[in-house]
């Protein structure tokens, strides 16, 4: 009845056969009301992505010349300029609704055009594929002949309108009758109601991939239709090991031929990998040599294909149209289309598809011309030569890779991306960015595309470590979803190998972790952590705090626990994290009260007692490998001793820089003001991140206690100590532990000797940190009486004598670059030594 309506007031607009009419709605069911009712008043539709670039949209609408636009109210204000009459399906739908709802007489032949898709274009502009209505016909005809009502009565409908997988989907479901299910996309797929009992999914076999793994596809599904990429017939016996799969197929088709052109039902129990089989009905497939000659059997050739299915052709492109729709040398009555795949008839008269002739590539089933991209980065000011490839450095997982070589000045990665996100869609953007000198070339002249290395998984700037537990939970997803650890804050979601399909899982792991429903198109706006965090953070609760920090928590060994300094925080372990074995899981032990809110502990046995809680959570049993730099290292200490009590083993108790407990030793920073410990506060951490802050005690005590701390704040944000939006309660939480911990006095009331392996700096501290030099640049130096001895006394608490490591750099830059790295390898030696005790 809707369509019917719509499709009256679009006759009163104009529209008759010929007339091209653009759709720009989000995924609903106006959606299928709208191309119904562009079909029903005669006219083609032409699918517009609202997620697409502004500019792409632009070209679209004004290549097809669409007169009539169907959108959504909300989507107005962001389509591009055009010279369309804009019809709303929300806000104008009580004009539209006084249309009647009978059947429309229709002056529509099977020649008229039904839609028109716009696939990638090799020249930096998409192309229109012309489809009549025949062909689609031919196409619900096959279906109609192959498919069951019973496996067609719910057809999940995940693909784009703008990929033509939609078309069988959509149409062919309908002109059986039978129900269509909308999902944003195939990995939606949990999210879909059981009352809709999906019977056939139709994706790419990486999609199913990965419903496969998360335990997703439906009990009712009785038809897998696999498209658009290669797969094995591993995952064709995994599909058949699920009860209700009656049939697993590999469809193969390009646009120009409307969506399938050839298709088989693969074996179940069989051990031959999949072929893409042989022509559907009205369908004809040629294997041609260059001379548009048959090739014998076996022999590969280029596939070209003749039938109902076939385009008109190419959209306002009469050339291309020529080049690539040729005259059929067997019929001159017909065209044939030049796929540009490789194949080759076998034995049985099936088909196998190689590959391609050039350099036109398929991802998770989107056709992509390489020459696109290469031609969009190529009109930026400052890129010289470029070349665009698709890699599968890890298996299954194919990425789109740019390499650069720029023009005088220096590029910037992000800035690359950023410019090639404002003209082309997300599947087209690269993956990561390659900055060379020179292209490799082969003795010929030629881009040898081989030789092109493969793109690190780093974003250029600083490695940052998680900052607070929104930060941390993400990068913990991030590395589940991309394999990839550590992963710092303002590391690029592409740049270390994120594409759509994986965007599509870590948005359903955020969901499962924050119970928030993020748009895919999230990922395109914050595409870091941090970003993403803040995100989160405007509309999520506030998340608890943890003293576990799970730096790396990966690994197959048991985990090293270590414990900051008197500040509390972990951040400054991003030095030592890269440096890390991938196979060692790393904790950090955060101070309780960071947050601002919970008080923090006054008495390191407390800290400590706390802290076993936290590490017994993920190893309940030991032995134990333990550390603390500082501060943390009494605090360290205290942990093995009451783990010792408990009957547990400290197999690795490591000190770093830290003097021994003394009885009764007394704090110089007693009778501290605030100002003071910013000052101190400000010029450690300072040292620490390699920046010069500007706070000095005589500016902030002519300010009030809340515009010091709002001061310290802003200097604190230029080193990334913080994360964007954080708050000031968070530094007042910082504040008060450090001031709380250097005024703690500890020493053991029971000693269980434990071996204690201890690092020492070989660097004297810096002036303006001495004590020495207080006056009113102050800092709580950590190094008294014990100093003087050359295992700073810590002989009476250890079982053997103590192993000593001299390590390069003071007492803050040992775990900083460039010393952590000699420090993180002696470290790495003794964790493993344990390790081997352990066994």
């Amino acid at each position: 009845t809707k369509a019917n309506q719509l499709a009256h007031y679009l006759q009163k607009l104009g529209v008759a056969p010929e007339t091209l009419v653009g759709i720009c709605v989000e995924r609903s069911v106006e959606m299928v009301v709208g191309l119904l009712a562009i079909l029903k008043a005669g006219g083609a539709y032409v699918p517009l992505d609202p997620n697409y670039p502004s500019e792409r949209l632009a070209y679209m609408l004004s290549d097809a010349g669409v007169s009539v636009l169907l959108t959504q109210q909300s989507l107005v204000a962001s389509l591009p300029e055009h010279q369309a009459e804009v019809v709303c399906l929300d806000n104008d739908w009580e004009t539209i609704a006084n249309q009647g709802i009978q059947n429309l007489p229709s002056k529509v032949t099977a020649e008229n055009l039904a839609y028109v898709i716009y696939t990638s274009g090799s020249t930096g502009k998409p192309k229109g594929v012309a489809i009549e209505h025949h062909s689609p016909v031919a196409l619900c005809n096959w279906a109609k002949k192959i498919f069951t009502i019973e496996q067609l009565a719910g057809v999940l409908a995940s693909t784009s309108i703008c990929f033509d997988l939609s078309i069988f989907e959509i149409f062919a479901t309908l002109s059986c009758g039978c129900q269509v299910i909308l999902a944003k996309n195939a990995l939606d797929l949990p999210n879909v109601k059981k009352a809709y009992k999906v019977t056939l999914i139709n994706t790419v076999p990486s999609a199913v991939t990965e419903l496969l793994r998360i335990k997703a596809i439906p009990s009712n599904v009785k038809i897998i239709n696999l498209a658009g990429e290669v797969f094995t017939n591993q995952l064709v016996q995994k599909l058949y090991q699920q009860e209700s799969v009656q049939g697993v197929y590999n469809l193969y088709g390009p646009s120009e031929d409307t969506t399938y052109s050839t298709f088989t039902l693969l074996e179940k129990g069989t051990k031959t990998e999949p072929s893409i089989g042989s022509p559907i009905p009205n369908t004809q497939i040629y294997i041609l040599d260059s001379n548009t000659q048959p090739v014998p059997i076996g022999v590969p050739g280029e596939l070209h294909i003749g039938g109902d299915g076939l385009a008109r052709g190419y959209l306002n492109r009469p050339e291309l149209t020529a080049e690539k729709f040729i005259a059929n040398p067997f019929d001159h009555n017909s065209k044939l289309y030049k796929t540009g795949d490789l194949a080759r008839y076998l034995p049985d008269g099936n088909i196998e598809f190689i590959g391609r002739i050039d350099h036109q590539v398929k991802i998770r089933g989107f056709r992509i011309e390489l020459g696109e991209i290469e031609a969009i980065l190529s009109s930026h000011p400052q890129v010289a030569q470029v070349v665009v490839v698709a890699r599968e450095d890890n298996p299954g997982n194919k990425r789109l890779v740019a390499y650069i070589v720029s023009e005088e000045n220096p590029l910037s990665k992000s800035e690359l991306h950023q410019f090639v996100q404002q003209k082309l869609p997300d599947y087209m953007v690269p993956s990561a960015f390659v900055i060379l000198e020179a292209l490799p070339l082969t003795p010929n002249g030629k881009v040898d595309r081989k030789a092109l290395p493969a793109p690190e998984a780093k974003l250029e700037g600083d490695f940052i470590l998680p900052r607070d537990p929104v930060e941390r939970q993400l990068a913990q997803i991030w590395s589940e979803v991309l394999n990839v650890y550590p992963i710092g804050v303002q590391d690029n979601f592409f740049d270390l190998g994120g594409h759509s399909l994986i965007a599509v899982r870590l948005m359903s792991q955020i969901e499962k972790q924050f119970g928030k429903n993020l748009p895919l198109a999230t990922i395109f706006k914050g595409q870091t952590i941090e970003q993403l965090a803040s995100i989160l953070q405007e509309s999520t609760d506030s998340i608890s705090w943890s003293a576990l920090v799970p730096i790396k928590p990966n690994g197959n060994k048991r985990p090293f626990f270590l414990v900051p300094g008197g500040g509390g925080n972990v951040v400054y372990y991003s030095y030592l994290a890269r440096y890390i074995s991938s196979e060692q899981p790393f904790y950090g032990l955060q101070a309780i009260g960071l947050d601002g809110e919970s008080e923090p502990y006054t008495r390191v046995e407390d800290i400590a007692a706390h802290n076993i809680q936290e590490i017994q959570s993920v190893q309940p049993q030991g032995p134990y490998l333990l550390g603390g730099h500082s501060f943390g290292g009494k605090v360290a200490l205290e942990m093995a001793l009451q783990l010792q009590k408990q009957g547990q083993e400290v197999a690795l108790l490591a000190i770093l820089d830290t003097t021994a407990p003394e009885p009764g030793n007394k704090m110089t920073s007693l009778g501290w003001n605030d100002a003071m410990w910013m000052v101190a506060i400000s010029k450690l951490l300072g040292y620490l991140f390699d920046k010069e802050l500007e706070v000095s005690y005589e500016a902030l005590e002519k300010l009030t206690p809340d515009d010091q701390l709002s001061y310290l704040y802003k200097q604190l944000q230029q080193i990334n100590f913080y994360p964007p939006g954080a708050g000031i309660k968070q530094l007042r939480g910082f504040l008060r532990v450090m001031k709380t911990n250097n005024l703690c006095s500890y020493f053991p009331e029971e000693v269980y000797p434990t071996p204690i392996t201890l690092f020492r700096s070989i660097n004297p501290q810096p002036d303006n940190l001495k004590p020495e030099n207080i006056k009113k640049e102050v800092y709580e130096s950590l190094r008294p009486q014990n100093m003087s001895l050359p295992d700073f006394g810590w002989s009476p608490f250890s079982s053997k004598p103590v192993e000593i490591y001299d390590v390069p750099g003071d007492h803050i830059s040992m775990v900083t670059e460039p010393h952590v790295q000699v420090f993180a390898q002696k470290l790495m030696a003794c964790i493993e030594k344990a390790q081997v005790k352990d066994k």
